[in-house]
């Protein structure tokens, strides 16, 4: 048959082109003949300038494995395998492309084709374009990328992404209409969103957008039944279905591919990858099928009329896919992938199951449609259209008596969806004919079809609906963070004063890193808590990941800029993917202070510890003790105990949630989970008590006699915490530390000293700072050692206490610094910019305030905490003056307008 031309009027998709990208819509559209193909003009050039000579590859026989597409399938696997040949990073000849754009054009003729083996596809290309195998001078590449691009599964994997896409909003749409008809009970879509991982965002989501569809409506709320309440579960399991398959469809569409060396070996592993991603697609087929079917015949039963509704279920039953066939088609799903046959096989019953729930879908919506059309208590879009009044305003006769009895109406987002449904199917004409139901029905499932440009119009109008927020759905923050208003910011800015000052009395220098870091420069740093690392999805070829704390970035930029030395100060947020509780949030700022370098014995720990004692007693919290230990003198107890060097991180992370949980608890993890004998347990236990004045408990653990005395490690960390304390009780920080051999901190890269600064007073907030010594963490970046060690403030903890101070001494916090407010009594602008602008350029901290009302501005300075008001009336324009008014006196005084800024900082200066 010859070859019939493209259409001139048809849409074209150009394979190859600068920024192209194939998807899976184009290659729908492509498959039904919707659009067309051409390679464009950059790509031809390219596959022109082949510099190998064609090698004849020996070609499978055609008759081995013959895997016939239909037509439809055929079309899509040419467009893919063209984009495949396209972007190969292969020798491909420009013949079979050029055929393969040939064939994609032809109007008419075309047949399936065999994409079994090489030589089977070649001939039936060959055969529907009238040419022999030999004459196209097929390469060894050209084959190679046939074999890898796995274009016949990738075909159908591409037709199911986009028709089941497009039932994703469709579906809700029609399962909002359902409600509607059987007078659903829709409280199951009052779901919470939990910011702590513990609720599915798809099925949130699903709950959400019903919501905002059946926003408005009177007639849902009865009806309780499982079909209703399940929504959110099946329609949110469909969602993740589609949306995994389409990930992976756009990937495969677009990736390039990798020739293998042996032509006839195949791609067998990415064809198993793509069932393995469509069977759960086909599962959630099969949940939507079942809960569609469910919400058909609760439509049917909430027809009142018994005939009709006798009448629309023996239509339904008549024309309505049977549930035994469907289960047939799934079974037969199940028996193909089983016997690994044919994973074609498999591909093609997922489709059809996906165009049988389709039908049903359809049908589902014309019942519900019917069922809305029919009952005369609801009123209908044409009844709000329709005149019901005289010109003169009066209502038209016998209209008082119907309005008596007011009709329910459907929410505004199914009004919409139904509307557009109903302008489909009932073309202009009210009927309540059952035998029309088969023709909706009909009409419908061809609508649903993406091969219908309409849909889009649907499907638009659906995601309008939803993302307009017609139920005023106020937003929330993640759980684990907060907002801060003004007078919280106003605490928060006081405190960080304090804390910049601290550091920079010390001699500190600031410096900021990148919120989030590349994955590897966290990993492995923070031992078992590297599991709250939150990663990002990577977008730019790059593995992220947000910081966790500012330690491991100020190591790594220590290592990448060669410093030797570094003391520095840096207060940021840092990100914890933590079950958030009282005082514990995902998101929260850390104040660290570090000393980098190499020093005396014990300089830069002491002056650490100095800074934190320091910051403390200057943010005025209360009563706090800082708990201390030696990372070497842990690892000596637990050798002294028999606790393997291998294990010692993994027992100090047990220790380290002594805290929090009994010994008891800890116990029966280091047994049970870290197989520990109960001996070692017990020893361990026994060490672990010893808490106390820091000179006292040193005293003990060097005592003749002492186990410690036999480790070396212990005896190098006894020595330097002697020499530690002694420096501190020389500058009378020492009362604050507590010697406390329980403290492990569990992160991985502390060598040395570790501290812990914990609140001592009525509100539990557990931790407030931390830190200690790392020598290790900059050479595991750069392979260069430079000690370092620091400390890291947690500043919302110290926030809640401070919050919580000023509640108790009810105190009212002011949010502003404002000295001075000019009120204008009246609308003058350009007299309250100019009075207001002299005392800004006197730096006055000043505000101003228009309206008439005297009161009016005095309660604003009061409730603002502003000491000093400037008054100006028409009085005080006449005769050029302003008038002073302590508010806190209640007095106020005449001073001339000239002279009235000097006299106002007079003022301010004698508080």
């Amino acid at each position: 048959m010859d070859p019939t031309p493209p259409s001139s009027s048809l849409s074209v998709v150009s394979i190859g082109g600068k920024g192209s990208s194939l998807s899976s819509s184009a290659v729908y559209s492509i498959s039904r003949g919707i659009y067309g193909v051409r390679i464009d003009s950059s790509a031809l050039d390219k596959l022109a300038h082949s510099k190998k000579p064609p090698s004849r590859p020996s070609l499978s026989s055609s008759s081995q494995d013959p895997k016939l597409l239909t037509v439809e399938e055929s079309r899509a696997a040419l467009a893919i395998l063209l984009n495949k040949f396209v972007v190969a990073d292969a020798d491909v000849r420009p013949a079979l492309p050029t055929l393969i754009e040939e064939t994609l054009a032809l109007q008419s003729g075309f047949e399936t084709l065999d994409f079994g083996s090489e030589l089977g596809f070649l001939e039936s290309l060959c055969r529907l374009n009238q040419k022999k195998v030999d004459d196209i001078g097929v390469s060894r590449d050209d084959i190679g990328v046939f074999e890898a691009s796995v274009a016949a599964p990738s075909a159908i994997c591409a037709i199911l992404d986009c028709c089941s896409s497009a039932l994703l909003r469709v579906s809700d749409a029609v399962a909002a209409l359902s409600c509607e008809a059987s007078r659903a009970d829709v409280s199951a879509f009052d779901l919470p969103v939990a910011g702590d991982g513990f609720s599915i965002k798809d099925e949130t989501d699903v709950a959400g957008d019903m919501k905002v569809l059946l926003f408005g409506s009177k007639l849902v709320g009865q009806n309780n039944s499982g079909a209703f309440s399940e929504i959110p579960t099946v329609h949110g399991s469909f969602r993740e279905a589609v949306r995994r398959l389409h990930g992976r469809v756009r990937v495969e569409l677009n990736s390039s591919v990798k020739i293998k060396k042996t032509v006839g070996s195949g791609n067998h592993g990415k064809e198993k990858a793509l069932v393995a991603l469509v069977l759960p697609l086909a599962m959630s087929i099969q949940s939507m099928i079942q809960s569609s079917l469910g919400r058909a015949k609760l439509t049917i039963e909430s027809i009142g009329d018994v005939d009709l509704r006798t009448m629309v279920a023996e239509s339904f039953q008549d024309g309505c896919p049977g549930f035994g066939s469907l289960k047939d088609n799934f079974d037969a799903i199940t028996r193909n992938l089983s016997s690994g046959s044919d994973y074609l096989l498999v591909l093609h019953g997922v489709y059809d199951h996906l165009v049988k729930y389709r039908d049903i879908l359809a049908w589902e919506a014309a019942l519900a449609l019917f069922a809305i059309e029919t009952d005369d208590s609801i009123e209908k879009m044409q009844e709000n259209a329709s005149t019901r009044s005289k010109p003169n305003g009066e209502m038209a006769k016998g209209d008082k008596k119907s309005e008596k009895k007011k009709k329910k109406t459907l929410g505004k987002g199914t009004s919409a969806v139904m509307q557009l449904l109903r302008d489909r199917v009932v073309d202009g004409k009210v009927t309540s004919s059952v035998t029309m139901l088969v023709d909706w029905a009909r009409e419908l499932s061809l609508y649903f079809d993406p091969k219908d440009t309409l849909l889009d119009i649907l499907i638009t109008k659906v995601k309008e609906i939803v993302e307009s927020n017609e139920v005023r759905r106020l937003p929330k923050i993640p759980k684990g963070t907060r907002d801060f208003g003004k007078e919280q910011m106003t605490i928060r800015e006081r405190a960080f004063s304090i804390i910049t000052s601290v550091f920079k009395m010390h001699g500190a220098v600031a410096l900021d890193t990148p919120v989030f870091e590349l994955r590897e420069t966290l990993m492995g740093k923070y031992g078992e808590d590297s599991k709250l690392i939150y990663d990002l999805a990577d977008q730019g070829g790059e593995l992220c990941s947000l910081r966790y704390d500012l330690t491991v970035p100020f190591a790594r930029y220590v290592a990448m800029n060669n410093i030797s030395a570094l003391k520095r100060y840096q207060i940021a947020k840092v990100y914890r993917r933590d079950n958030p509780s009282k005082g514990r949030y995902r998101e929260f700022y850390q104040c660290d202070f570090d000393i980098a370098g190499h020093y005396e014995t014990m300089e830069p720990d002491y002056e650490v510890i100095k800074v934190l004692t320091e910051m403390l007693d200057q943010l005025d919290i209360g009563t706090y003790e800082i708990k201390l230990n030696h990372r070497k003198l842990l690892d000596g107890m637990l050798d002294i105990c028999g606790v393997p060097p291998e294990k010692f991180r993994t027992v100090c992370s047990s220790i380290d949630k002594l805290d929090k949980q009994t010994f008891e608890q800890i116990k029966k993890e280091l047994v049970e989970e870290k197989g520990l004998p109960i001996a070692t347990t017990e020893k361990i236990g026994t060490l672990v008590k010893k808490r106390g004045p820091p000179l006292e408990i040193l005293s003990d653990l060097k005592s003749e006699g002492s186990e410690f005395l036999e480790n070396s490690d212990s005896v190098i960390a006894l020595n330097e915490l002697e020499i530690l304390f002694k420096a501190l009780e020389k500058s009378k920080s020492l009362d604050k530390v507590v010697f406390d051999l329980s403290l492990a901190r569990g992160l991985d890269y502390y060598t040395g000293v570790i501290y812990e600064a914990v609140f001592k007073g009525a509100t539990q907030v557990g931790s407030i700072a931390a830190g200690g010594r790392y020598d290790n963490l900059v050479g595991m970046f750069s392979g260069k050692q430079v000690p370092a060690v620091g400390v890291s403030l947690g500043i919302e903890r110290v926030f809640a206490i401070m919050e919580q101070l000023e509640k108790d001494r009810n105190q009212v916090i002011r949010a502003t610094e404002t000295q001075v407010l000019v009120a204008i009594l009246g609308k003058d602008l350009t007299l309250a910019a100019e009075l207001v602008s002299e005392l800004w350029d006197a730096k006055i901290k000043a505000e101003f305030k228009l309206t008439k009302r005297v009161m009016n501005h005095i309660t604003y300075a009061k409730h603002s905490g502003i000491p000093w008001m400037v008054l100006v009336g028409e009085s005080e324009l006449n005769t050029g003056v302003v008038k002073l008014k302590n508010i806190e006196a209640n007095q106020e005084v005449e001073v001339r307008r000239e002279n009235y800024v000097e006299e106002l900082q007079r003022r301010l200066n004698n508080v």
